[in-house]
């Protein structure tokens, strides 16, 4: 009988920060290490077989908080977009989250990986989890970008210039169904400079939130794979955070890949909010995917703790359940690629160690 724990999962994305910094970083290391509330902790990655992935760093809208799941069940909606972030509730609340990080790693429970050799090695220890820290929008950058060398220099290694609001630097795409990825401009001038400083940093560009106009933008001045870390197939739900199939040519081409999110309203044909959505959904997307970018081009992208996600797939320790429906429906070769061998893969093309 298969291991249900093996292959290790690696996670394109997770919002545990955010969540654990709502409540303040105090205690964040014993939350992390048990916490029934969230979807990942520490005292379920073995049960899962979870082996860490992409820290997102998020910053909350002001006064406002997170998507409005009750519009997003709705047969319909457009979820109105927040305000851009004032730069110093940006810095404050990215630096909160790296902090926790940090005493995380402080703690022996994560790793933060710096190079696909650090990540490779981390993944197959059985230790702490490897952690990439991510930047799920870049309020926290300065215009003329030297917080982002000073984030490089704490671990950054992947940034997605926008979530789902405007900032500095680009435009996000809203909550949206049915729509297209075209929902309105993309990168700024500061937008075009940010990406390609990233590039010169070794810092992975993330396209999922962006809009088509910045997925565009983004393609035409990066030389690195492009990379959708959460994101799943228009074709199959047509929401605006899905990506089309030229898109995922675009991807393609670069050698780039996406990871297939949990997120129910990106799931559903109807692209609605609601928990009722099996496991085999989750494959529909990856199939597509498949057939779309390679079997070197897709991985997970859970959206843990920052989405409503499948009952059947509530936290990592539900793991398993996927895991052996993958097995089942690729095989073992092309089930390691999806858990995390694919990742590594376009992050050693993306940093160049």
């Amino acid at each position: 009988m298969a291991d249900p724990t093996s292959p290790p999962i690696f996670d394109g994305h997770n919002d545990i920060l955010s969540k654990l910094a709502a409540t303040g970083p105090a205690g964040a290391v014993n939350r992390f290490r048990s916490n029934p509330s969230a979807a990942i902790d520490a005292a379920r990655a073995k049960v899962g077989g979870f082996a860490g992935g992409f820290f997102a760093v998020w910053v909350p809208s002001s006064n406002i908080g997170g998507p409005d799941y009750g519009a997003m069940s709705s047969p319909r909606f457009s979820v109105p977009l927040p305000p851009e972030v004032p730069h110093d509730e940006g810095v404050a609340a990215a630096a909160m989250q790296i902090s926790i990080l940090t005493e995380l790693e402080r703690a022996g429970e994560v790793r933060i990986c710096r190079t696909a050799a650090a990540l490779e090695e981390t993944i197959g220890a059985n230790g702490p989890l490897a952690a990439i820290l991510h930047i799920e929008g870049a309020e926290a950058i300065d215009r003329d970008l030297f917080l982002l060398d000073v984030f490089h220099a704490a671990g950054l290694r992947s940034l997605g210039p926008v979530w789902s609001r405007p900032n500095r630097f680009g435009h996000g795409v809203p909550f949206r169904f049915p729509s297209s990825p075209d929902t309105g401009p993309g990168l700024t001038a500061d937008g075009i400079r940010l990406v390609e400083r990233c590039n010169a940093l070794g810092i992975m560009v993330d396209l999922s939130h962006i809009t088509e106009q910045g997925f565009w933008d983004i393609a035409k001045r990066s030389d690195k794979p492009l990379v959708a870390t959460h994101s799943n197939a228009h074709a199959l739900c047509a929401t605006a955070r899905n990506l089309t199939d030229r898109q995922l040519a675009a991807i393609a081409e670069t050698g780039g890949m996406v990871g297939v999110n949990f997120a129910t309203a990106f799931l559903r044909e109807d692209g609605r909010m609601l928990p009722n959505v099996p496991v085999e959904r989750v494959l529909d997307h990856i199939d597509h995917l498949l057939a779309h970018l390679g079997e070197d081009g897709v991985g997970l992208g859970s959206d843990y703790d920052g989405a409503l996600v499948p009952e059947a797939l509530t936290g990592i320790e539900t793991l398993p359940l996927l895991r052996e429906a993958m097995r089942a429906r690729y095989g073992e070769t092309v089930c390691e690629k999806l858990c995390w061998r694919n990742w590594v893969r376009v992050l050693k093309a993306t940093w160049g160690a």
